[in-house]
């Protein structure tokens, strides 16, 4: 399991940190060139494209220049004229092929036809309609030129007519097979861009292998709007063009396209070399990153040993200086506060011991004057009087119970100091308490005040019973002590989860604010008549010996409630 970030040793942060901060960093700045990279190389293609697109137009408008200038002179030439004015079909034929022959215009195709389009002479074969000769007719006397597709294959064709005396007798219909052979020139012709002549949906000439051509046919087709195409396997940038036929409309497109796959070479490269200069700047880093911070780690581990010597208040320790940078000041800090502290301290001691034999000693005498004083008045009397003898037995009494009190402070004073605990005994929990609270049944009684012992009969715990019986007696005297007027206090108990739960809650006035922090620490009392404020901190601290814990619980308007945990075993 891998441990959280806070509690990772500072090196392995620092290291952390900086390899994260280098990725980031990298990958961002990879990110940048990368992105930089792929823009400007779309850019470069799509100015291939256009190019590519502007030595298409001008080899093309060439071809047709070419077409319709031969067309147009040999409808002005005599002899031609002079064939087509016999009106004779073999005369004309004749004719035609000998003067197309000498013109041997290569890949071009010749028809010579009538006026209502029936064809008289053909020189390469190219299939022509005689709807195809009525629609250019509605353009005559101007040349007519523009693409046809006619038996799966495309054409490039200009309808020249020739007029005898006014009047259309014959048309000449040159023009250029579309074939891949065509588009594989042009591709050698601009450069090595890709040309796919598409019509209806469908390749009918390009560049491209036959299957690579059908499947950007029809991703073309179905997204006509692409600058961007792949054939399944090369990715091209796209740009179309119109095929018009003789009457101006588009019969299909010719999209020009320019391979991505150098480009993504390239990317591919410079990708590799971002990683590579990535990877050898992360080594680097960490390597220069884990012996700087060593450097600054090392003195922190020293600070941090120094600490915890401190915190085992060996305040004598000290940190051995080793640079004047930051580091070095704080070691000096360090030091000068151990110096402090060990001083302060040592004068702390010395004033919380005064301060605690003089508290002591106020607490001695102040409890002690009221006991002494009845055993001091009380034997006076004895001596100097002469009492009934119900009189003596009432001020032996008296010297009696002042000479207990006087035992029972002098046994807290013997508590504080103790350090080890007699051997433990089961105990029936009931009659501990009922044990602790005898010697009490009679102020309370004379106090109006009910204790109501509610333990059950089976709980037994192995205890030290004369001291838990203590700890009973302080916590029901405290609350005798609060409620002089009449009350309640009732002492309960139940098993829970192992460990046995006491309450001994009354109907007093509850816990006092100002000493509700404070509450079991030694000296601490409110409201209290007598006793040296060490009740309630002996108790607890016989409670922890025990293995279990003593506390208060604070519930405004419903007295005060201190709950025993103690263990079952």
């Amino acid at each position: 399991m891998i441990p959280s970030f806070s509690r990772l040793s500072l090196l392995w942060k620092i290291l952390l940190s900086t390899s994260l901060a280098v990725t980031l960093l990298f990958a961002l700045t990879g990110w940048i060139v990368l992105r930089n990279a792929v823009e400007t190389t779309t850019s470069t293609m799509q100015d291939e494209v256009s190019a590519s697109f502007q030595a298409y137009q001008s080899l093309w408008e060439a071809r047709a220049e070419l077409l319709g200038s031969v067309s147009l002179t040999l409808s002005q030439m005599s002899d031609v004229r002079s064939a087509f004015g016999t009106r004779d079909p073999a005369t004309i034929r004749d004719t035609a092929n000998e003067l197309w022959k000498k013109l041997a215009i290569k890949n071009a195709v010749f028809l010579v036809t009538d006026a209502p389009g029936k064809v008289i002479a053909s020189v390469g074969g190219m299939p022509v309609a005689e709807q195809d000769v009525r629609t250019a007719a509605a353009r005559f006397p101007e040349q007519v030129s523009g693409f046809l597709v006619r038996g799966g294959r495309l054409y490039q064709t200009v309808f020249t007519p020739v007029y005898l005396e006014d009047v259309p007798q014959n048309v000449l219909v040159a023009g250029y097979g579309v074939d891949s052979l065509v588009a594989k020139q042009l591709k050698a012709d601009t450069g090595g861009s890709e040309f796919l002549f598409v019509s209806k949906g469908q390749p009918v000439a390009s560049s491209l292998a036959p299957e690579a051509a059908r499947q950007v046919a029809a991703r073309l087709a179905a997204h006509p709007n692409l600058e961007r195409v792949s054939d399944g396997g090369i990715e091209y940038a796209a740009r179309p063009t119109q095929l018009l036929d003789i009457e101006g409309k588009a019969i299909g497109n010719l999209w020009i396209l320019r391979s991505f796959e150098t480009a993504s070479e390239r990317l591919a490269a410079l990708r590799r070399n971002i990683i590579l200069l990535w990877l050898l700047a992360i080594a680097a880093s960490l390597g220069l990153t884990y012996v700087l911070a060593r450097r600054i780690v090392e003195p922190l581990k020293e600070l941090d040993r120094a600490a915890a010597e401190v915190s085992r208040q060996n305040y004598a320790h000290r940190v051995k200086v080793v640079s004047q940078d930051e580091l070095g000041r704080l070691a000096r800090t360090f030091n000068a506060m151990c110096a402090s502290i060990q001083q302060a301290r040592q004068e702390l001691i010395r004033q919380e011991r005064i301060s605690t034999i003089g508290r002591l000693s106020s607490s001695i005498v102040h409890d002690l004057r009221n006991p002494l004083a009845a055993v001091y008045g009380g034997a006076e009397m004895l001596v100097d009087a002469d009492l009934a003898p119900l009189q003596v037995k009432r001020l032996a009494a008296n010297i009696y119970r002042a000479s207990r009190r006087i035992q029972e402070l002098l046994q807290d004073l013997l508590n504080v100091s103790r350090g080890s605990a007699r051997g433990a005994e089961v105990c029936n929990l009931r009659d501990v308490a009922a044990a602790g609270c005898e010697s009490l049944m009679a102020s309370a009684e004379a106090q109006r005040v009910v204790v109501q012992i509610g333990i059950p009969d089976e709980i037994e715990l192995p205890l030290e019973r004369n001291r838990m019986e203590r700890v009973f007696s302080n916590l029901v005297g405290n609350a005798l002590e609060m409620m002089p007027d009449g009350g309640r206090i009732q002492i309960s108990a139940a098993a829970q989860n192992g460990f046995v739960v006491a309450d001994v809650r009354d109907t007093g006035p509850g816990i006092a604010p100002e000493i509700r922090d404070s509450l079991f620490e030694p000296f601490v009392s409110a409201g209290k008549k007598n006793g040296l404020g060490l009740g309630l901190a002996l108790a607890r601290q016989t409670v922890l010996d025990h293995g279990g814990d003593l506390w208060a619980e604070f519930e405004p308007g419903r007295g005060a409630c201190f709950r025993l945990r103690l263990p079952a075993k």
